[in-house]
């Protein structure tokens, strides 16, 4: 049988060689860890609109050299593939990373694919007891499995308060069917109603809709949380039942699973460092100046945003490992599951809104400034002094470094 009878070729509106959007795409997927070639094509389509087909894919990626963690295993000398891994293992001083995420942030920060067998092996000769202490030897709570329609059926939303001890406390909402994180936000106050109103208001404006129903846990911080998501309900969709489909759940903290277990993974991989990096400044940092203070509390918050922004990308594009008693897409990274829901089982569920209301909504009940660790004023005079310094990469390595060079210049 002749493989195409017709002679028609569907992909004839693939876009030529020399294609800008098509470089860019093919770059951002090698750098989330997608090197499928039939992926790719199905990603394109939904997240492009661009038609291509996988064979086109892989002479495109061939020629752009984007290669797969084989060859480059190959080919790169042992001292760089080794640096590429201790690179990493610093950023990480708490050892909360294993071989399976060492390998998805390496390609993400450096577009440079390794296997997991050579990051283990060298994880295993530079840090054998990380092993052992990643070891999960704490006792598990049974769970039934989850179960949700599709996308932005359900947004679980939570604080965590790791860094709160430090000043800097995060709110956060997830996706339960895909598990991707829609938004992660370091606030100076995680427990205020009015602030988890607006970055519940703020992702509703940002996505263009709300979900079908939010969970949340029982604190007093939840309440308008609560009161926004059954107001949007009747507003936008009044054809949902408000009894047999709740726009608005409480649950117990325990319970409230899908975010419960992103907080384990953010703090093992993240907070954990954040605080040892935040301990390192102990002899420069004077809390009880007010001048330090000021300053501590515009850089640090623009620090941990810009690594929750990065780590949100990574948590978004990271393969777990296929779990057969899941209900919900398993052994696929929530970026993909959340773009390619069909082929996992789902169903968009995202409620359209006004996002006019929803901005009017958030200037109503105070906007940015509900965020922000600092006045205004003081902020653009940082970031100005801050310009001044000509810093390429702010970073927890060079953050209190930044801090000393900035101090005398804030100082009025």
């Amino acid at each position: 049988m002749l493989p195409n009878p017709t002679g028609k070729n569907k992909y004839k509106e693939c876009p030529a060689q020399d294609d800008a959007r098509v470089e860019t795409a093919l770059r951002e997927y090698h750098r989330r860890n997608i090197t499928d070639k039939y992926m790719i094509s199905k990603l394109l389509l939904s997240e492009h609109g661009i038609k291509m087909s996988a064979s086109t894919v892989t002479r495109r990626r061939k020629a752009l050299s984007l290669k797969g963690s084989g060859s480059m295993t190959r080919e790169l000398p042992d001292s760089e593939k080794r640096q590429l891994v201790l690179d990493q293992m610093a950023k990480h001083p708490a050892r909360g990373m294993g071989p399976r995420r060492m390998k998805e942030v390496i390609a993400a920060d450096t577009g440079i694919h390794l296997t997991r067998d050579y990051i283990s092996d060298e994880m295993h000769k530079i840090d054998p007891d990380g092993f052992q202490l990643r070891h999960p030897t704490s006792k598990k709570k049974f769970r039934l499995p989850l179960v949700s329609l599709g996308p932005d059926h359900e947004w679980s939303c939570d604080g965590h308060d790791k860094l709160s001890t430090i000043g800097f406390p995060v709110w956060g909402i997830r996706d339960v069917w895909s598990g991707k994180w829609l938004g992660l936000w370091v606030v100076p106050n995680n427990r205020l109603k009015i602030v988890t109103a607006y970055l519940y208001l703020r992702l509703v404006h940002d996505v263009g809709g709300m979900p079908i129903q939010t969970t949340t846990d029982r604190g007093s911080e939840t309440g308008s949380v609560y009161g926004f998501a059954n107001a949007l309900r009747e507003a936008f969709s009044p054809d949902l039942p408000i009894a047999e489909l709740p726009a608005h759940r409480f649950l117990p903290s325990i319970e409230n699973i899908t975010i419960e277990r992103g907080w384990l993974r953010l703090r093992l991989e993240w907070g954990d460092d954040v605080r040892i990096f935040w301990d390192a400044g102990y002899d420069l940092y004077n809390s009880a100046d007010p001048d330090h203070r000021e300053l501590c509390q515009w850089l640090w918050p623009k620090l941990i945003q810009q690594e929750l922004d990065k780590l949100r990308d990574k948590l978004n594009n990271h393969k777990p490992r296929r779990d057969h008693t899941k209900l919900n897409p398993t052994g696929v990274a929530p970026n993909v599951a959340y773009a390619l829901c069909h082929e996992y089982g789902g169903e968009r569920c995202l409620q359209p809104v006004d996002k006019a209301l929803i901005a009017q909504l958030m200037e109503e009940l105070g906007g940015e400034s509900l965020i922000r660790f600092v006045s205004a004023d003081y902020s653009e005079r940082a970031e100005h002094v801050y310009g001044t310094l000509a810093v390429q990469d702010l970073s927890f390595h060079n953050v209190w470094d930044v801090f000393t060079q900035m101090l005398p210049r804030m100082i009025v």
